[in-house]
């Protein structure tokens, strides 16, 4: 079975899922190309959550991917959370906050039964999952459904535990992926491969469909994914200029200009490791810093100094998440650009 048969579309394109650059409109667009869309989850609430849905049904029979983290909530740990105030208090006075004023920032949810109830009347074709796969009881809620199963493996191991656990398909991302590294079994990053060393070594030791991710950027990308093993490609980045993306002015300015050259994993702005574009935050505190609060904690303490420096125009404080591989990225349609992946393929 190709997966196309399995995931009812018409190209073996996936437009990766990018929580705070897009909504519906996206998935909607990649969607009615022939590719499959994806609707970021893992930080909107029950409200939003309803409404996205609503827009997506709307666009049945299109299939859809719905993606959400399967993370586990860290503990509180208040002095590491003073500290971390600590450190970031003189870009606070700079940009003339209150440190002490700071209130949580929108938290990333890891999936739940609440939020299969809100699917269930509706379940989405496909569903896929970052940091492993969910509780056993509620993985076996959504297959019930019907609902094709993805997760993300940055590893041989995780893959292999992915197989064995009830994924349907399995995303080998590359550590040139932009955004949030699928890490789960563990976080040495040591461990961590480009897409075209990991996707061979993953298509061999799966019997799974293997979907390529990280770095692919044209349809020569793709090509080079699939004359490796791949049963399809996942993209990210390219479609962060697309009209249909969210994506804030300083964020698009900054991927069109040299600096998008220079990426980092950094774990300054959630807590785990996520790939973006340096900028004077990872510059000046190092991308991976020990005191930066567990995932997702860590936002909270930044969001402040993002909004007031955006608001001045300025991504100094922005998780201006990309790959290593911008030379995709075109201020197009996201149509366009799906069937422009396929050209000569």
């Amino acid at each position: 079975m190709t997966l196309q048969d399995l995931l009812g579309i018409e190209l073996p394109i996936i437009q990766a899922p990018m929580a705070g650059v897009q909504g519906s409109a996206l998935a909607v667009a990649v969607s009615n190309a022939g590719g499959l869309g994806s609707l970021p989850c893992a930080m909107l609430d029950a409200a939003a959550l309803q409404r996205e849905l609503a827009v997506l049904a709307a666009h049945q029979p299109r299939p859809f991917n719905l993606n959400f983290f399967c993370h586990s909530q860290p503990p509180a740990d208040a002095q590491r959370e003073q500290q971390w105030r600590e450190l970031l208090a003189p870009y606070y006075r700079e940009l003339g906050l209150d440190p002490a004023a700071v209130s949580p920032a929108p938290a990333r949810q890891p999936f739940s039964h609440a939020m299969a109830d809100l699917l269930e009347d509706q379940p989405p074709a496909v569903i896929s999952f970052h940091f492993g796969l969910p509780e056993p009881d509620l993985l076996q809620r959504v297959k019930g459904w019907g609902s094709t199963v993805l997760s993300s493996a940055t590893t041989v191991a995780e893959a292999r535990w992915l197989e064995a656990h009830g994924a349907d398909a399995i995303i080998a991302q590359g550590l040139e992926a932009g955004g949030h590294r699928g890490m789960f079994l563990d976080h040495d990053l040591n461990g961590q491969l480009g897409t075209f060393a990991l996707l061979p070594q993953v298509v061999q030791a799966v019997d799974l469909p293997v979907i390529a991710a990280g770095g692919i950027a044209d349809a020569r990308g793709v090509a080079a994914a699939l004359a490796l093993g791949a049963a399809g490609v996942q993209v990210g980045t390219a479609y962060l200029l697309c009209p249909e993306c969210s994506t804030s002015a300083v964020h698009r300015a900054a991927l069109q200009s040299e600096a998008a050259a220079t990426t980092a994993l950094t774990t300054l702005y959630s807590g785990r490791p996520a790939r973006g574009i340096v900028n004077r935050l990872m510059r000046e505190l190092g991308p991976l810093h020990p005191l930066a609060p567990a995932f997702p904690l860590a936002t909270a303490g930044v969001a402040p100094l993002r909004a007031a420096a955006e608001a001045r125009g300025s991504g100094d404080f922005s998780p201006l998440w990309a790959g290593q591989n911008v030379s995709g990225c075109q201020a197009i349609p996201a149509a366009e650009l799906t069937r422009a992946l396929m050209v000569n393929l």
